[in-house]
């Protein structure tokens, strides 16, 4: 009879301490504090010490156990030492199962983004970082960068169809370096040549053109409030030069401009959306603006000052003739007077027309290509307390 009670109140015990051990590994997936697939044996080994320090203060909040589970200190304890027992017998399963298929985890996890991005992207993001504000915010590489990767694809229509357009001549075919129209992109184009060299292996190649492509969506995001632009790699390099004529001229009238980019496949809203790129830029080869002025009065957060600014000129900023002319252009117009005051409403839109316009020209668009979104980094909201938000809080 006794045998029987005790077994039952065992039975019963044994019940709320797996509740209770459920309940700590409930914790350890809120504090992301699982081992995954990138991680050494030795890394996950200490990554379990840590663990067993940040549950500890678990096991001295008895009053909520009890209340929770009817649990004594005791029975805490022991849910706690069973699921940490059971944690270390399965770093070696861990092992086992992560170094079988780390490759297929990684491909769920990151659409198959090859690491050396996160490399890249974390040199990329102290290049254009300036770290001399308070918050911090793009610099004039970054800049640069968010311009190099229009030029790149934009000289591209549909008379092309699967040639041109994103695939790296600005750099490989040196139009960078011989045509007017790039005046100031020979600083950035010779950084990222020098890193893409450095990063690709014979075993391992990836393309100039889809350095410049995640250059602008890093740069985007180093712009304080900056959107996560879609973002995708495998493209081809071309050494073929591309045609001339087919960037936009600073100076050009609002109908042939809107012409020009529907010849590209874009909407009036979708130029609208782009144009609004300018709120970080500044002129430094224009002749008619003062070297360095800005776009709008706010030219290193991502916002939309440059809509406002550009249909309101303010003292001290410069907008490009064209800018103006498309502003004032009633197909073009009505979208860009959309965007004054509509923060959200713009970096949804330049988000979604800057991804369709890294995939001009090329074959098969984003189906042929990674996705490698998953490692940009993380960015700042210009909504946040972000007074002393250290680089590494944006990089990752």
């Amino acid at each position: 009879m006794f045998r029987d009670a005790n077994a039952g109140f065992a039975n019963k015990t044994l019940g709320k301490t797996n509740v209770c051990s459920e309940y700590i590994h409930s914790v350890v997936h809120s504090h992301n504090l699982r081992p995954v697939a990138q991680e050494t044996s030795e890394l996950r080994q200490s990554k379990f010490q840590n663990i067993t320090i940040r549950l500890t203060p678990i096991l001295f909040t008895v009053v909520t156990a009890k209340t929770v589970y009817g649990l004594s200190f005791l029975e805490v304890r022991s849910a706690f030492v069973a699921y940490t027992d059971r944690l270390r017998r399965s770093l070696s399963d861990y092992d086992n199962v992560f170094n079988r298929s780390a490759a297929e985890v990684e491909a769920r996890g990151s659409g198959g983004c090859p690491a050396v991005w996160t490399s890249i992207v974390t040199e990329m993001s102290a290049l254009f970082i300036d770290n001399s504000t308070t918050p911090s915010q793009c610099n004039d590489d970054a800049r640069a960068a968010i311009r190099a990767a229009f030029h790149d694809c934009g000289t591209w229509d549909k008379s092309q169809g699967s040639t041109g357009g994103c695939d790296g001549s600005l750099i490989v075919a040196g139009e960078a370096f011989g045509r007017p129209e790039n005046n100031g992109l020979q600083g950035i184009s010779n950084k990222l040549l020098v890193m893409q060299q450095k990063y690709t292996t014979p075993s391992n190649p990836f393309s100039v053109a889809d350095m410049l492509q995640m250059a602008t969506s890093v740069a985007t995001l180093m712009c304080l409030g900056g959107p996560k632009v879609p973002t995708f790699v495998g493209r081809k390099d071309s050494a073929a030069p591309k045609p001339h004529d087919k960037l936009p001229d600073a100076h050009g009238s609002g109908d042939s401009l809107f012409a020009l980019f529907q010849a590209k496949g874009f909407t009036a809203n979708e130029l609208a959306a782009l144009l609004g790129a300018h709120s970080a830029s500044k002129a430094f080869n224009q002749p008619d603006i003062v070297f360095g002025t800005s776009k709008d009065d706010t030219p290193g957060i991502w916002d939309v000052h440059y809509y406002s600014n550009t249909l309101k000129p303010v003292v001290g900023m410069a907008s490009f003739q064209a800018d103006f002319n498309l502003a004032s252009y009633p197909v073009v117009g009505k979208e860009f007077n959309g965007f004054v005051n509509s923060a959200g409403k713009w970096n949804s839109a330049y988000a979604n027309s800057m991804a369709k316009m890294a995939l001009l020209g090329v074959p098969g668009g984003r189906n042929n290509l990674i996705d490698c979104t998953g490692v940009l980094p993380r960015g700042t909201s210009i909504k946040r307390d972000i007074k002393a938000a250290p680089i590494n809080d944006r990089v990752r």
